[in-house]
Formats: structure tokens, C-alpha cells, sequence
């Protein structure tokens, strides 16, 4: 829980630091899914912080586990790649992935938006969360988001 916590924060205070108007496009983030072998799944959006017409706006919702509560988990296989599709742009410039079970929250590693799902069978979920850091002033963010999923490796 405490991984979870400190993305959270960290997450608010890069907001906190700096948020300017960016000509971002939308009410809200864009959409993001994910991609296994050739299939797609949505992912839920959860908070976010965003330009809505030149007004900086955040969302607060619960933690990916409550969030998805209900969801069915998408089934995978064990070391199967798994690979963000964000259909935006500008793409986000920064992003952490934190992996949750019932007892532990790990920092997954991504590389070219894919990671490699777990080879223990069980359910995990996950927080892909998103940042469109500006390019030249230090800590100021054009907008953020997290996105959460559930996968069941079997």
C-alpha cells in the first residue's frame, strides 16, 4: 500500500508544482487500453488532472482495486507481453506502472509502453499512470492521469 501512496503523492505534487494551460484536447484524458497478442482491452480511467477549455481541473476517484470492483479480470498467460495503446497526441513523456495483489505493490518495469505479465498464476491489478510533462519547465505538468485493469494469470 504504501508504493500505491507514494505514486499518489507524487502524483498530486507534480500537479501541485506547476499546471499550465497546454491546448491539451478533451474534457478528460484520452482513452488507454492494452494490448495482448492481438487482442485489445479497455482500461478504466481513474484520477486525473486535466485542461478542460483553459481551466486546470482534477478527479479523485478510488484506488484500482475498488475502482474495478466487479470487473472481470482478463485472463493471460504466464509471461505473456502486455503493451499500452494510447491513441493521443502528444503521447505522456512520463509513466510508472505499480502491480498489486492481495498483500504486495510492486513497481512493474515497462520498455517501449509493454511489460511482462507474472509468471505465478493469481489476480493482480494495476495502475498505469501517465504524465504529459512539459518539455522545457522543470515540474510543470500539462496534464496526468492513472489508468487501472485487472489481469488473472492462469
Amino acid at each position: 500500500m504504501k508504493k500505491w501512496l507514494v505514486a499518489f503523492v507524487v502524483f498530486i505534487g507534480l500537479n501541485l508544482m506547476g499546471y499550465s494551460n497546454s491546448g491539451m484536447l478533451g474534457d478528460k484524458p484520452p482513452k488507454a487500453s492494452i494490448k495482448i497478442g492481438n487482442k485489445m482491452y479497455k482500461t478504466t480511467l481513474g484520477s486525473y488532472c486535466w485542461d478542460i477549455r483553459g481551466r486546470g481541473a482534477c478527479v479523485d476517484t478510488a484506488g484500482p482495486k475498488e475502482l474495478l470492483e466487479g470487473e472481470k479480470p482478463i485472463k493471460i498467460k504466464p509471461g505473456e507481453k502486455i503493451t499500452f495503446v494510447m491513441n493521443y497526441k502528444p503521447n505522456p513523456n512520463e509513466f510508472h506502472v505499480i502491480q498489486m495483489t492481495e498483500n504486495k505493490e510492486i513497481e512493474v518495469e515497462v520498455e517501449n509502453n509493454r511489460f511482462t505479465a507474472p509468471t505465478q498464476q493469481g489476480i493482480y491489478y494495476y495502475s498505469y499512470s501517465v504524465w504529459w510533462m512539459d518539455k522545457k519547465e522543470v515540474n510543470v505538468s500539462h496534464g496526468d492521469a492513472s489508468y487501472a485493469f485487472v489481469l488473472e494469470v492462469n
